[in-house]
């Protein structure tokens, strides 16, 4: 069988949610499955670690496809030309893009669909695109991928889609992800907040991760407590980041807030591991990763009440209404004063995060495989 993957999201340093699941399940599936051949199509000159095992060949197509027009025309022309060469029985793609323009049965893995729910947090032309091009994909779709129970209902109201065409793969976390000792607690803490006890948000820094509402919650929370806690946010600007930065110029505390940009696994670990809590609080999320990784590390959670949030962290969590500033303060206030409510949900976090890891991940999207090769 020869399976064509679009692995344009496998960029090294550079992986986001849809990176990992893709990078993980992949890994997994050609190593376990010697008997197909995979094509991974890149859109750049690739790294050789992302070549998992003898039966992948990669290919490499233009143009690069990191704008609407250029999507359409890596998915659309190029995509469907390559698959015609190799033969190709089964196009996958982990991140929902699909082309139209073959008839090589595909699957699509849609993570979400928050641009139905939240159109202006997207640069016009994406959105224009998504709007345009996703409904049709997940018609196109011979299956759909997706992470939660609730993006499977989402995807299949919203483009009337049968649900048992949907199959639901919850994501992994990485096996770095893990409880720290003393030590390594109190050597991270000085090494990003000067000994300090901190609040952690990890994530892209993008609209619907709700970054604002975070910043004025902490702001709230150090002018109730008066005390020395920090906030430190990992990740990277993607795009409409406007309001967030007007919020942090306005907080009082923004001395306390620490940006460290994107962190490598290993420092990621020690991060999570040393903090008080996860505070993280979007009002979208179609899994939410982060909720998982910190719950690996023995660390409490504070997260939204709604869409697939409650879904992913159950009662190992302590819930916050997103659009409240004072809900996440609040939330913020008892988890920083409260040692047994913390050791609570670190217990909790230890029984829910056993639900999830890559190699269910991978074996759920292998049967959604088999599903599609054997029809």
């Amino acid at each position: 069988m020869n399976i064509a993957v679009n692995t344009r999201v496998l960029l090294k340093n550079k992986l986001e949610g849809i990176g990992w699941f893709t990078y993980e399940t992949l890994k997994r599936i050609t190593t376990n499955h010697p008997e197909h051949k995979f094509y991974f199509i890149f859109d750049r000159p690739y790294n050789k670690e992302f070549i998992f095992a003898d039966n992948i060949q990669p290919i490499v197509i233009g143009p690069k496809a990191r704008h609407p027009v250029l999507y359409y025309y890596w998915f659309e022309k190029s995509i469907p030309n390559i698959l015609k060469q190799i033969n190709a029985d089964l196009f996958i793609s982990p991140d929902g893009f699909l082309s139209l323009n073959t008839s090589v049965k595909s699957i699509a893995v849609i993570h979400d669909i928050s641009f139905i729910h939240n159109p202006k947090d997207f640069p016009f032309g994406l959105r224009s695109y998504y709007h345009y091009f996703f409904p049709r994909f997940a018609q196109k779709a011979k299956r759909i991928v997706t992470v939660s129970e609730y993006s499977k209902q989402d995807i299949a109201a919203k483009f009337k889609i049968s649900p048992e065409n949907i199959d639901v793969v919850y994501n992994g976390s990485n096996e770095i992800f893990k409880p720290l000792t003393i030590e390594e607690t109190s050597r991270t803490k000085q090494q990003y907040t000067k000994g300090a006890d901190f609040f952690i948000f990890v994530g892209a820094l993008s609209p619907r991760k709700n970054i604002a509402n975070l910043l004025s919650a902490f702001d709230v929370f150090k002018s109730k407590t008066k005390c020395n806690v920090k906030l430190v946010i990992v990740g990277e600007k993607m795009f409409k980041t406007k309001n967030m930065k007007e919020v942090y110029n306005n907080i009082s505390s923004k001395n306390d807030v620490i940006f460290t940009g994107r962190k490598s696994p290993n420092q990621l670990k020690n991060l999570y591991g040393a903090a008080t809590a996860l505070t993280y609080v979007p009002y979208f999320e179609g899994f939410g990763i982060p909720i998982i990784e910190a719950m690996n590390c023995d660390t409490a959670v504070i997260t939204s009440n709604i869409t697939s949030m409650p879904e992913i962290a159950n009662d190992a969590a302590l819930f916050v209404d997103p659009y409240s500033v004072q809900s996440i303060a609040d939330a913020m206030i008892k988890i920083s004063d409260d040692s047994d409510l913390r050791n609570h949900l670190i217990e909790k976090g230890k029984l829910q995060r056993q639900k999830f890891s890559w190699d269910k991940t991978a074996d759920k999207l292998w049967k959604s495989i088999e599903k599609v090769i054997n029809e």
